[in-house]
């Protein structure tokens, strides 16, 4: 009976131990991720018994918020968004890691017919005949919008399309696009894989993609409560099992380890 009571005893001290050891972080990220990091999370977790706390805005939302002062252990954001931070000294030096970049891409319709979109001339003439398109809103701080806006504006053709464009404020378009109230989306491919009524027709043309801003980096928050835990999870991003993960949901992983 005593060696009972002795061993039930020690399996207490060892989950007290255990739950005392469990973190609690904060994740910050570009919702262009959200496809793969919501299952990256629910893996580190179940391998760890960490809890993470995650949220998703616009690259520029999620910058500002952290620029003012909101508690963040790890941030995952375009370079475009995350090298400012940096500078800015919200997030700690030599932290930084590349953890995915992807390209920008077209898509249309379920079933819809694939315009030509191989030169910029074809894309140019595809936007044209396009009776409306959809991308997310250059003004909330999206790289994808942002991107979007300037392709647009670089192909001559930003006043012509002004009138049959629609701006969403993140990931909306994908659901915009389902519906049939856009023939074409300017999209990133990790966001509109897998969902019902979307097709990608493919990337953008070499020339006008944006090969810096989507570049994906993830780096610990100066007022990380616990960098410990954060540096464990920005290594988990970089796992083999990880790149698996972020290449199945439409992106290039970063350096694996």
């Amino acid at each position: 009976m005593r060696a009972l009571a002795t061993a039930v005893a020690a399996l207490l001290l060892l989950a007290h131990v255990g739950g005392a050891l469990a973190a609690e972080i904060t994740v910050l990220s570009a919702v262009a991720m959200k496809p793969a990091l919501d299952e990256l999370a629910r893996d580190f977790e179940r391998r760890t018994g960490h809890t993470l706390t995650t949220s998703y805005a616009t690259a520029g939302v999620i910058g500002n918020r952290i620029r003012d002062g909101e508690q963040v252990d790890v941030a995952i954001l375009p370079r475009s968004a995350f090298d400012p931070l940096l500078t800015h000294g919200t997030i700690a030096p030599g932290t930084g890691m590349m953890v995915a970049q992807s390209l920008v891409a077209v898509a249309v319709r379920r079933g819809a017919p694939k315009p030509d979109i191989s030169s910029p001339e074809a894309l140019k003439r595809a936007l044209l005949e396009a009776k409306s398109i959809v991308y997310p809103d250059p003004a909330r701080g999206g790289a994808t919008g942002i991107h979007a806006a300037r392709v647009i504006e670089r192909l001559g053709i930003a006043e012509k399309m002004k009138g049959k464009t629609t701006l969403t404020p993140a990931g909306e378009y994908a659901e915009v696009l389902a519906r049939g109230e856009a023939d074409i989306a300017i999209v990133q491919p990790i966001v509109v894989l897998g969902v019902s009524g979307v097709e990608l027709v493919g990337p953008l043309p070499d020339e006008l993609q944006n090969k810096t801003d989507f570049v994906f980096m993830a780096g610990v928050g100066t007022n990380a409560k616990d960098a410990a835990t954060a540096h464990a999870f920005i290594r988990h991003l970089l796992t083999a099992e990880s790149a698996r993960v972020i290449k199945a949901k439409g992106m290039e992983p970063g350096s694996t380890r």
